[in-house]
């Protein structure tokens, strides 16, 4: 580990904001993490991505950064930043209008707080990889196949994973041949779940009840991705649990198990019950399973967290069936991270708080070797 020459503190740059329709979700979790970040142990470097994909140095406050019903939080700017794409140059530079190039210094970890394509799906880590720059969170191939709903599902159904029903939809299919991709979906029964096969936070996310709305629903979610996902609705409790690295050679660790309710104003947890009217959802942690049925879903996360060749951290999620049955919904390799989001929460009954488990997320990229691992 090196630290800045400036400060002897180790410098993390966080990076947020994106290319994706999530972009707003990623400066509100970026606000969350300047606020609760060990500055005693770390010198931050916040460094935003605007929605037309250009890097800029942006300021250190995580007000401007607050998702509410009133402020949507955007980056913008003018000062670029450019980060090295070779080993051999380490030192992130800043380009300021009128003013020559000037140096920030190497940085020693990264942590990503992109949500989305361009940021979570490996495109990312694959930049980074390229610079050996360490950085939190899971490397290319994890990144990329867990991001995709359809290859997840194909990946954990070969590791003997329990997943529920569904249908995927490609863009040409759909182009060459609605009818053929309508009829596969009605194959599944009523409701259904429409999504976009690489988005996350429930983006382009729509229940359809019946075969009238099944188009409408297939074009909004292409909105965000030509690849479209059609899943069988499963009737369930939603529990979540979240997984983290072991150190050295020991084996990933799972989380006390939460449980997601909507109590009111949404058909599920959509968009808006995730981010804007929290006051309609319930998170519980520790959930009232019982301990039998808690230590399976913790042993299967793992499980499932091993077989993506996941690193770092994942939110694992999960439906109870009435009958007792799992079925495995699907893993997040970069889970929601704000303060209220339940991956920080269910750590925080394991003994982690938010900063802590901010400071465990660095030390584990710090640990990891760069190249192939």
């Amino acid at each position: 580990m090196s630290t800045s020459p400036a400060s002897g503190k180790q410098r993390v740059a966080i990076v947020f904001g994106g290319r994706s329709s999530e972009h707003m979700v990623s400066c509100a979790t970026a606000a969350g993490v300047l606020e609760a970040i060990d500055r005693e142990r770390f010198e931050v470097l916040p460094i935003g991505i605007a929605r037309d994909g250009r890097w800029l140095l942006m300021a250190d406050d995580p007000k401007p950064l607050q998702l509410t019903a009133s402020q949507q939080p955007e980056v913008d700017g003018d000062t670029a930043v450019v980060v090295p794409a070779d080993p051999a140059g380490r030192d992130v530079l800043v380009l300021e209008p009128g003013q020559p190039p000037r140096e920030l210094g190497a940085v020693d970890v990264v942590l990503p707080l992109l949500h989305g394509p361009f940021g979570e799906d490996g495109t990312l880590q694959g930049l980074l990889e390229l610079a050996d720059i360490r950085y939190v969170g899971s490397g290319v191939s994890a990144s990329a196949v867990m991001m995709d709903k359809h290859l997840m599902k194909v990946v954990f159904a070969a590791a003997g994973l329990p997943v529920g029903p569904y249908v995927v939809i490609t863009d040409k299919e759909w182009r060459r041949d609605k009818a053929l991709a309508l009829d596969a979906v009605s194959s599944l029964g009523w409701p259904v779940f429409v999504k976009p096969a690489r988005a996350g936070s429930s983006q382009g996310v729509m229940k359809v009840e019946h075969h009238q709305q099944l188009e409408a629903a297939i074009e909004a979610a292409r909105e965000h991705d030509p690849k479209v996902i059609v899943e069988a609705a499963v009737v369930g409790r939603e529990i979540e649990c979240g997984v983290l690295e072991g150190h050295g050679s020991d084996r990933p660790r799972a989380s006390e198990i939460g449980e997601i309710e909507v109590i009111g104003g949404h058909d599920f947890y959509d968009f808006e019950a995730k981010y804007i009217d929290e006051g309609n959802v319930r998170l519980s942690c520790p959930a009232s399973i019982a301990p039998e049925v808690a230590a399976e879903v913790k042993e299967l996360s793992v499980k499932a967290f091993e077989a993506a060749g996941c690193e770092g951290l994942a939110r694992v999620d999960w439906f109870y069936e009435p009958g007792g049955r799992l079925v495995l919904n699907e893993i997040n390799t970069l889970p929601g991270f704000t303060p209220q989001s339940m991956f920080p929460q269910v750590w925080a009954q394991s003994g982690l708080d938010y900063t802590a488990l901010i400071t465990e997320l660095i030390e584990l990229a710090t640990e990891r070797r760069t190249g192939l691992r």
